[in-house]
């Protein structure tokens, strides 16, 4: 077979001037629609309107043009069925050979500030996928183009044997269903939005690959990089990376986690992760004071892991941070200087997030988790404490400055790994029990971390005490004030504990486990 006939039909117009052109010199013949005809007929390249081929008008601003049997025959007909030869030919259709269409920007609509609802559905293509549909089926005879990276591939078999090789069209094909299903899990995703229905009878969503990854978890599985279509700004997918090599599975998992937990703070904040759960967290006048308290917090653990700021990186904070091994920076910038301390650093990653913020967190509404045969679907936790609705459970209320610690600590404990308790003083962490199998366990390993340093201060927990055990732990450690949510059956057995230790309580009435 060779190609003779190619509709070509886009939004996108990258390259497409130029691979007309080449299609025309092969002698290929164009149909084109709309705008695309316009553009290729004042390019100079010859072109047949679409209604030359249906013998209808374009009618309704554009909304009916291709939707025609003229075309759709031309895309379908089994060319070796000879019943469809025959009615072809009696009808006097035109086969089509080749389909170059992509779609209305339904996504760059919807991300449009101030986009109405009337704009958004203007921008639902039907055409377009009804063509791309119809190619993609009939690839044994006809070739479909849904992305202009696919130009040179066509031109260079084409030029060679007059036609696409069939695993070509198979492959192109495959990318045009992959290409309809995400455009219309957009769609629908933003209609279900519309209409309030975020968790429907079907669930469909769609990513776009960034990159390959080296490899998973471990060397032997395999992995790549995805984001949302429509990825929030100061989220890891749109960070833009600066230094080093390519991030690898486990640094994403990881810098994603840390960047959760700095988003938490407005005033200037650090925290640094290692196996996704914060070994260090600090707060401060300057981002070189938080970043001091995030490492003095655990300078053991802090070395190989990954380190967020919710500030621009200087040069003075560059100068600490250098003094390490880490394996990524992530921030809303560097200064100049920064840059120069910091690169000199051959396998350190620095990721520029630009503008961060607590409001941030809103923007991400659904966290999928994937389970074998299955997933799971629920709302982010983005759940803030309010002081004033905090209850004091306990004879003595916190002080200004415990009360201050404890909802430092409580952002801090709602991003470790439940069973989890969280230790903090002088706006940092001290000591960090994450991820065991019983509360008073997770206690233990904090306040084994804090030492001495465990006098004084406060102490968070992600969930209610099941009994007093843990406070009785706290309270021989020196601990002062406690904040937890509260909800057990055994709630005034923990509450008795602090009064008889003169310890604060206050219950949120708010769990955050965390899986």
């Amino acid at each position: 077979m060779t190609i003779k006939r190619a509709l070509v039909s886009v939004s996108d117009k990258r390259g497409i001037v130029e691979f007309c052109r080449e299609l025309s010199k092969l002698g290929v013949e164009i149909v084109s629609t709309g705008g695309t005809s316009s553009l290729l007929s004042k390019e100079g390249i010859p072109v047949i309107g679409i209604s030359e081929v249906t013998g209808f008008p374009e009618i309704m601003d554009g909304r009916v043009k291709t939707l025609h049997p003229a075309v759709h025959s031309g895309l379908l007909a089994v060319r070796d069925n000879e019943e469809h030869q025959r009615q072809m030919k009696e009808l006097g259709l035109g086969y089509i050979d080749l389909v170059v269409v992509n779609l209305y920007p339904f996504a760059e609509t919807i991300a449009k500030p101030g986009v109405t609802y009337e704009d958004a559905i203007e921008n639902i293509d039907i055409g377009g996928p009804t063509m791309l549909r119809s190619a993609a089926k009939n690839h044994a005879f006809v070739s479909v183009v849904v992305d202009a990276d696919d130009y040179s591939t066509v031109l260079e078999e084409i030029r060679k044997d007059g036609d696409t090789e069939l695993n070509t069209r198979k492959r192109l094909a495959a990318k045009v269903f992959r290409h309809t299903a995400a455009y219309d899990a957009l769609i629908s995703d933003y209609l279900s939005n519309v209409t309030g229905e975020p968790l429907p009878e079907r669930y469909t969503v769609t990513y776009e690959k960034i990159q390959d990854l080296r490899y998973g978890e471990n060397p032997h599985q395999q992995a790549a990089f995805y984001r949302q279509p429509l990825a929030a700004k100061g989220t890891l997918t749109t960070a833009k990376q600066l230094h080093g090599k390519e991030l690898s599975y486990n640094n994403i998992n990881d810098a994603n986690a840390a960047l959760q937990i700095v988003k938490e703070f407005s005033e200037p904040a650090v925290v640094a992760v290692k196996h996704m759960n914060p070994c260090g967290v600090g707060i401060g006048g300057s981002i070189y004071e938080a970043y001091g308290k995030a490492y003095a917090a655990d300078p053991t653990s802090i070395f190989g892991g990954i380190v967020a700021a919710n500030r621009i990186i200087d040069g003075d904070t560059a100068k600490k941070l250098s003094e390490i091994f880490l394996e990524i920076v992530l921030a809303p910038g560097f200064t100049k200087e920064a840059l120069e301390i910091l690169t000199k650093k051959k396998n350190i990653r620095l990721l520029d997030l630009g503008e961060i913020s607590p409001s941030q967190q809103a923007e991400s509404r659904f966290v999928v988790t994937s389970i074998e045969g299955g997933m799971v679907v629920q709302q982010n936790d983005i759940h803030a404490v309010d002081p004033d609705a905090l209850t004091v459970v306990t004879e003595r209320a916190p002080s200004e400055e415990e009360l201050k610690q404890l909802l430092f600590s409580w952002k801090v404990v709602k991003h470790v790994k439940s069973n989890a308790i969280v230790l903090a003083a002088d706006n940092m962490t001290i000591g960090v029990g994450a991820g065991q199998m019983n509360r008073v366990g997770a206690a233990k390993i904090a306040i084994e971390q804090a030492g001495e340093k465990a006098k004084g201060a406060v102490l968070a927990s992600d969930a209610f005490f099941p009994m007093g055990d843990t406070l009785e732990l706290a309270a021989k450690a020196g601990i002062t004030a406690v904040i937890q949510p509260g909800g057990s059956i055994k709630d005034e057995e923990s509450i008795k504990v602090a009064n008889e230790y003169g310890i604060a309580m206050v219950f949120t009435g708010v769990r955050h486990f965390k899986h």
